[in-house]
């Protein structure tokens, strides 16, 4: 009758273990389903920032193409535009 039943001995350790994991589910489903939510909630701005984006990175690759040829021009003396006739 000394003997203990495998089944009933657990170590402290073990509950501390358990009750976190019991504990840290609930965080983590709410945390889980808030996210879901926002993405659905933030698409419209998103896509209004990607194209604010796009945007400037046009507009910056226009700047230094111009840069870069009007530097080549001070250089040699030659335009090497491949546009609209100025």
């Amino acid at each position: 009758m000394s003997e203990i039943i495998k089944s009933e001995a657990i170590s402290r350790r073990r509950a501390l273990s358990l009750f976190g994991k019991v504990a840290a589910f609930p965080v983590l489903a709410s945390t889980t389903a808030l996210t879901v939510s926002d993405a659905e909630a933030q698409t419209a701005g998103m896509e209004r920032r990607q194209e604010r984006r796009s945007g400037r990175h046009e507009r910056r690759d226009e700047r230094r193409t111009g840069r870069t040829e009007r530097r080549e021009e001070r250089r040699t003396g030659t335009s090497t535009t491949t546009g609209a006739a100025k």
